[in-house]
């Protein structure tokens, strides 16, 4: 029996994860692969720690190098996450000829470009399913059951951080403060939710997807991303009544040689197929130029999961090893030696429907001054909903809109925020609905 050796960067949840899964399912993929996957090296700064599973000591190190100075170590899996010393270690890897596996969102977004370059230089492979959508197979969706396709719209659900505060808030009416404690107490967030509640995290996740999607090199830079922090149980309660749910989404649309990229906070209608994702679950609806709607669904973060997917890019180098072949499949859509920039629309001059929740004096004729400025924008209102007295002097006053430009929306708000009859800065969120 063949045998292809394996080097472990990391030792944390998702590597001890990847451990667990080679002594459970050993045997079912060495059937499956034709060759035994031996873990040859642990390389991690803490080896003392208890972990849920054990490993003999001779597997240990808290030395990167005697990973990346094996000349019997095939195969380097990066699970140690952040920028420094990930980076460099992998980039060593691969100048030492190793393939590399990582589940590293943030340093493929950010780094990426440099990372692909000196793969294809070095003439190596270099996998990473697991950093964007945990378990679910989107990288393999977009690089290889979607190749003959255009890809004209990707909406997703990248972050169940968010997607959990969002679902607690909604369907239990809890405030946001609240609910971010009570994933934080299960593990669900961070100490500090910051990546998770303004998007960042999943910015990392569409700068990769997006590369994936429309074979270009992207800037994490130039993707508009807004957090789910300001939402509050009054403006998802709003959202109710017009028929729809609060998600944060990631966007991507072609507009023929663009491509619109944004995330935020979006409503969308209870029927629509990702208003029903719900907890800490990721969701991927797909539009192709041949396949139509395309879905994928299942858990995107998690020990388990996540190693799962680290597994299958494993196996899938291992398979390239035993038949002497690598890069059959590229980094991105296309070759390093085509792929070009992206072409982003600006964000000032996207046009979607809108949200907006405005604190009025209740007296007579605000309506029709805050209308007057949207009318002067071409902003043309499509529903109304005024309730009663909130606060002395204050009413709720909300509208949805027909479609409408970025830049025109934000002057518009600006005039009417500064009306005496305006209380407090308007709230707005921006709608996805085909139905407009």
């Amino acid at each position: 029996m063949k045998k292809i050796s394996l080097g472990l960067i990391g030792f944390g949840t998702i590597g001890v994860g990847v451990v667990k899964l080679l002594q459970e399912s050993g045997e079912l993929i060495e059937k499956r692969l034709g060759a035994r996957l031996v873990l040859k090296k642990i390389a991690d700064l803490d080896i003392t720690t208890p972990r849920v599973l054990t490993v003999a000591p001779d597997v240990l190190t808290t030395k990167a190098t005697d990973i990346l100075e094996d000349p019997d170590i095939q195969i380097v899996v990066e699970l140690m996450g952040g920028y420094e010393p990930a980076r460099t270690f992998i980039m060593e890897a691969m100048r030492r000829k190793k393939h590399v596996v990582t589940a590293n969102k943030a340093l493929i977004a950010t780094y990426g470009n440099e990372i692909f370059q000196a793969a294809n230089k070095e003439k190596v492979d270099l996998r990473f399913e697991a950093s964007v959508g945990g378990t679910i197979p989107i990288i393999k969706t977009l690089k290889e059951s979607l190749v003959a396709n255009r890809i004209k719209s990707l909406m997703a659900i990248m972050n169940g951080t968010s997607n959990y505060i969002l679902s607690k808030m909604t369907d239990e009416g809890k405030a946001f403060a609240d609910v971010l404690k009570e994933a934080q107490a299960l593990g669900f967030a961070e100490a500090d939710p910051t990546f998770d509640i303004e998007g960042i995290d999943t910015a990392h996740k569409l700068a990769i997807t997006l590369s994936l999607a429309y074979g270009k090199r992207v800037d994490i830079e130039n993707i508009y991303r807004e957090g789910i922090s300001r939402i509050t149980r009054q403006d998802i309660e709003f959202a109710r009544e017009f028929g729809y749910r609060i998600k944060l989404l990631a966007l991507a649309f072609e507009r023929g040689d663009l491509v619109e990229a944004r995330i935020h906070p979006t409503m969308i209608p209870f029927d629509h197929i990702l208003a029903n994702v719900n907890s800490n679950y990721n969701a991927f609806h797909i539009i192709g130029s041949a396949s139509g709607s395309v879905f994928l669904y299942g858990q995107g973060a998690g020990m388990m999961p996540t190693a799962s997917a680290v597994l299958s890019d494993i196996v899938d180098l291992s398979r390239g090893i035993l038949q002497d072949v690598s890069r059959l499949v590229p980094y991105r859509s296309l070759g390093e030696d085509i792929i070009d920039d992206i072409r982003l629309v600006p964000f000032s001059e996207i046009q979607t429907n809108y949200y907006f929740r405005f604190m009025a004096a209740d007296k007579a004729g605000v309506l029709s001054k805050i209308a007057g400025i949207l009318g002067e924008m071409n902003i043309s209102i499509a529903s109304v909903i005024q309730k009663g007295r909130k606060e002395e002097g204050a009413v709720p006053v909300v509208m949805t809109t027909h479609k409408a430009r970025e830049r025109d929306v934000q002057e518009a708000l600006k005039r009417i925020d500064q009306l005496d009859i305006v209380h407090e800065p308007t709230v707005f969120i921006r709608i996805e609905d085909e139905r407009f």
